[in-house]
């Protein structure tokens, strides 16, 4: 196993990551994806030295609608299965609308595929400027790195998915990050959290540029976050109906260590509801579209991760 990982380690050399998707509208009510998307459309931003760029409004219905979808979580349907299924007439538009995508910027999984896909999200937890990758994409560590380096006008986090399938758009590209800024209502824009997800944005190609001119990114190490569990609210057990608010003490306190016995829920006839357990980090706290999935908050540990240096083959 130890020989297994000095040789991950070792120096990546890449072909060039020439062609990139921006997406917005994955959540149709999250608008400052949405606006991005459609400012850069109006500049008509395709190409930018050596990167070449597609901008995807990727759940229009939804957008025009402003709604985080129609009948499915679009961010949900890009599992192999959904993907590979057959179109009938019961057929959820966002899966029709995810084989669409997985056409125009994948197919996942084969190099046709475009080499990043970055897909533009808003939370109403207080999250800052979070990316969300899967894990071992060693080009997603180094654009986190390279964000997080340049960026001071907020703090720059990062979660890493350990699962086995991927279901989310950014799993069709070659290699895929989310940009989660938060917080803003969903359909609202907030010029603060457009500003802050505009600058990732820039920041991404800026990286790729660099690469792509023949940097040499140097390996190390990154901090970032790796979900363990998701945690509901106390609910009523003859309606199922929620009984507690997120205790304010723990409201907007994402990626703030959580110890035993840190209150988490307020009931609504007072009582406090205290945290159990090992101590870690709640993110996405309060967040708006999880009420649906039963979803108060998730806990993560954090992980130191190591990642190898990695430059771009030039082509001849």
């Amino acid at each position: 196993m130890e020989g297994k990982y000095m040789k991950d380690m070792e120096h990546i050399s890449l072909p060039p990551l020439s062609r990139v998707a921006i997406c917005g509208g994955t959540h149709g009510n999250e608008l400052s994806g949405v606006y991005m998307v459609r400012e850069m459309q109006k500049k008509k931003v395709h190409q930018t030295e050596s990167v070449s760029i597609t901008t995807v409004l990727s759940n229009p219905r939804a957008v025009d609608a402003c709604r985080r979808y129609m009948e499915k979580d679009l961010n949900r349907c890009f599992t192999d299965a959904l993907l590979s299924a057959p179109i009938t007439d019961s057929t959820p538009y966002e899966v029709r609308r995810a084989q669409e995508l997985n056409a125009q910027l994948g197919p996942k999984g084969t190099p046709e595929a475009v080499d990043l896909l970055c897909d533009l999200h808003n939370t109403t937890a207080n999250m800052g400027m979070c990316l969300i990758f899967y894990s071992f994409d060693w080009i997603a560590l180094h654009i986190y790195n390279y964000i997080q380096s340049k960026m001071t006008s907020a703090p720059v986090t990062a979660i890493q998915m350990d699962i086995s399938e991927t279901y989310s758009l950014e799993s069709v590209g070659k290699h895929g990050i989310a940009i989660e800024v938060g917080p803003q209502p969903h359909g609202v824009t907030r010029a603060d959290i457009f500003n802050l997800m505009k600058e990732a944005v820039d920041l991404t190609i800026e990286c790729l540029q660099k690469l792509n001119s023949g940097s040499t990114f140097e390996g190390g190490k990154v901090e970032a976050y790796t979900l363990v569990k998701s945690v509901d609210y106390p609910r009523d057990p003859t309606t199922n109906n929620i009984t507690a608010a997120i205790h304010p003490q723990l409201q907007d306190n994402d990626f703030k260590l959580l110890k035993p016995g840190d209150p988490i829920f307020l009931s609504f006839s007072g009582e406090t509801v205290k945290h159990e357990g090992e101590e870690l980090y709640p993110v996405f706290v309060n967040e708006c579209a999880y009420y649906e999935k039963k979803i108060a908050f998730h806990l993560a540990k954090k992980v130191t991760v190591t990642f190898p240096s990695v430059s771009v083959k030039k082509v001849d």
